[in-house]
Order: C-alpha cells, then structure tokens, then sequence
C-alpha cells in the first residue's frame, strides 16, 4: 500500500502558495485493511477514510465509468490494481493532476509525479484537459471557471474550451442540479477576479444556461451606440470584481453581480438610459434565487440592493424625509448591519465603470449618520406617548426619526414637504 498527495496541494506548492489542506489517493489497498488500520469509512459514491489522527480524507485509487448524462452518472471502479496513473487520468485538468508520495513520518517524499505535464502548463499559465474523461462531468465546465478566477492571469488551452463547446452543445449543462451550479458560482464569486468565471463560461456557451439573466446583459449594448462598460454586462464585472477587491462577503458580491438585471430589458428606444430597471431587476431575479435554492442571506441583500440603489445613489440630494422611508423601506433600523452592507454593493456599482474607480462616493457616510440618528429615537417612549391613540403611533414615531436625522445633518425637518415624492424608487438609477 502507498499513498500519495494529490491535486492541488502539489499545484499550489508548485507555484509557491500556502497549501491549506491536501488530498490523498491509497493505492493497493482495499476497504477492509484501511478500516483495520483505524480509518473511518465516509464514502458514499467510492471508498473515502478519515484518517484516525488528522481526520483527513484518504481515498482509494478509482477509475470511473460514464453511465448516464449529468455529473451523477457514473459507475465507479475500485481495487488494488488501480495504479496512480490511472487515478490521476480521471481527473480534470493536468495542473490538478500530479501527485507526491507520503511517507509514514507524514512528509512528501521524492520528485512530482506528473504523467500529463502539468508543471508545463503551470509554467505556461496554461489550463488544458488530461483527456476525454472531462467531457463526461459538466461539473467541470464549472471548477475550470472558477480556477480562471483565482488564477486571473491564466488561460483556456484551445483545444479545452472547444472541448467544453461540444459539451454544452450535446446538452451536458443542463443537467447540472441547481445546488451544483450555486455551489460553484458562489465559490467563484469568492476568488480574486470573479469577472473571469464569466468570461469562460460565455466563451463556452455555458453561461447562458446556467445563469441566463447575467448573460443576457451582455447584448445590451448591442442594442445602443454608447459606451459598452457604462450599463451592460460588462459594467457589472467590474462591479463585482471591485467588489472582491475589497473583500466584501459573499452576499455582497452575488448582489453586485445582479443588482441590474433588469438592464436587459429596457427597450431599445430609450437606451441609454434605463427607467425603471430596478423593478424588472427584482422581478428576474425572485425566480433566479429560487433556481438556484440560493441562501436567505444573499437573496434578501440581492433584492434589497437591485430595488434601492438608485436611491441609495441618489441619497445626497434627498431630505431627512426621504432618507428616513429609504431607511425604512429597506429595514436598515432593524437589520443594519444588512444595510451596512447593500451600501458596500452600490459603492461597487458606483466604482465599477472606467474613470470611476477612485471618485468620491460620500452616499454611505451620509446614510449612516442619519441611521445612526433615526435609530436613536426611542420608539417605546413615543408609542406610550400615543397609547390612548395607537393608529397614530406609526405616523409618529416616524416623524420623530424624520426630526432625528433633519437635526442630525444640520436640516429643517420642515422644508422636506417640498419633496414628498423622493426616494419612492421610481428613479433610473444606476
């Protein structure tokens, strides 16, 4: 029996990076000897082992069998006589395909073992494919999209991305489960230049399956002579790629990857601009979320973000009125923290266009001091006041944050009747 690291802890050893944790392959044993060496079963598809110490996972050399379409059919082989270069022949891109023997000491030992030449391509900043087998799992469409992410300055061997054409071609994608495509989307939303996931994914034909409401963004400017970054798909992988530079949460970057869906849809008459796109924004993307099954926190910041930020942008030229139903609408007295954050996205969506990258955005600091101040009124103290009255304990505590915040920003709460209508999010917006 040997084993041996496996995948990417030789790449990114490779490449000089911080190697968190390792992958191993066991090879020349069966099931029963790991169990009697004190590994704990965890496989479900193909023997995995914890190891009894570490709690790594060990698994046993295999091969596999495509068996039906999708990235679920397949038929595994496992047994003593798998050798590495076997198992290494099944997975999906040579950079991911060397390996390194342990010894019992747990030290690496000996040289790379790269049957496919991967150190040439890692040398090469090159992704290319170990053979057929990565036409058979769709699944890897995705991972190789979002190694483009965290490996910006790498790129697809032709002859893969005309590999993975064919398989978009023969229907492979739409067989990925919706869990399976949010999984990897929202790890490459998490990578150093998510924008390149998407560009793969659009060279190959794959984006339009997976995620048509971002991929229809980028016919936009198709449709009117201006300039293409300004409100087209480009524009928004700027915004999320700002977004990443900061190191702003997940839930931040799927919003400013969505925040404007509803761009595609504007009619082409009235391009440039894009009336009302907040509304179609959110209307795509209620049933996006749900096809995707993507988590409560990042489709409330997603809808919060699509259906305010033109207001949010908008916010400096607003009264204390306006910022206090603004506050209100978007939940930030009880949830500000989520608020804090939808003002993380609109400062990416305002920083994400050529020459914007370093303009003043003074927005968020405005909208905290009036949060601050219209959460600072004490709404108990104002309803007992109205006891006798509690159809009017709304109306009033409002107007109490409304006199907060005017006093908070140098106002006079009265001269905000002189502009009820703004902020009601029926603006262009950005």
């Amino acid at each position: 029996m040997k084993i041996y690291a496996v995948g990417g802890a030789i790449r990114d050893a490779l490449l000089g990076m911080p190697v968190s944790d390792r992958d191993y392959v066991v090879v020349g044993a069966t099931p029963e000897q790991m169990i009697a060496q004190g590994f704990r079963p965890v496989g479900k598809d193909f023997p995995v082992f914890l190891h009894p110490s570490t709690q790594e996972e060990y698994a046993l050399a295999r091969t596999e069998r495509k068996t039906a379409a999708g990235y679920h059919g397949f038929q595994f082989y496992y047994a003593p006589d798998v050798t590495l270069k076997e198992d290494l022949a099944r997975r999906d891109l040579t950079v991911n395909a060397m390996a390194r023997e342990l010894r019992p000491d747990g030290e690496l030992d000996g040289p790379v073992i790269d049957p496919f030449g991967g150190q040439r391509d890692l040398q090469a900043k090159r992704f290319r494919h170990v053979g057929p087998a990565f036409g058979e799992d769709p699944v890897r469409i995705l991972r190789l999209a979002r190694f483009a992410a965290r490996f910006d300055d790498f790129e697809v061997a032709p002859e893969t991305l005309e590999l993975m054409k064919q398989m978009v071609a023969a229907g492979e994608v739409d067989a990925l489960v919706p869990e399976r495509v949010w999984q990897e989307i929202s790890r490459g939303l998490m990578e150093k230049k998510p924008s390149r996931m998407f560009t793969v994914l659009r060279e190959c034909g794959a984006l339009v399956r997976v995620l048509p409401e971002v991929d229809a963004l980028f016919g936009v400017a198709q449709r009117a002579d201006y300039h293409p970054e300004v409100d087209t798909g480009v524009h928004v992988m700027m915004v999320v790629d700002h977004a990443a530079s900061r190191g702003y949460a997940l839930a931040v970057r799927f919003a400013a990857l969505t925040h404007d869906l509803g761009k595609a849809t504007t009619p082409a008459d009235v391009l440039p601009r894009h009336i009302g796109h907040e509304t179609r924004s959110v209307d795509l993307l209620k049933p996006m979320c749900e096809r995707l099954r993507v988590p409560n926190e990042c489709r409330d910041l997603a809808l919060l973000v699509a259906r305010e930020h033109g207001n949010i942008h908008r916010s400096m030229e607003m009264g204390a009125a306006a910022l206090v139903r603004l506050l209100e609408r978007g939940d930030a007295l009880r949830k500000p923290a989520r608020f804090a954050e939808a003002l993380q996205a609109c400062e990416s969506d305002a920083r994400g266009r050529l020459g914007f990258e370093l303009r003043e955005y003074p927005q968020p600091e405005r909208l905290r001091v009036a949060l601050t101040a219209a959460r600072a009124v004490d709404a108990g103290a104002v309803a007992q006041a109205f006891a006798e009255q509690p159809d009017k304990i709304k109306d009033a505590v409002h107007r109490a944050r409304v006199q907060a915040v005017a006093a908070a920003l140098g106002q006079d709460s009265e001269t905000n009747k002189t502009n009820p209508d703004m902020g009601t999010g029926t603006g262009s917006g950005s």
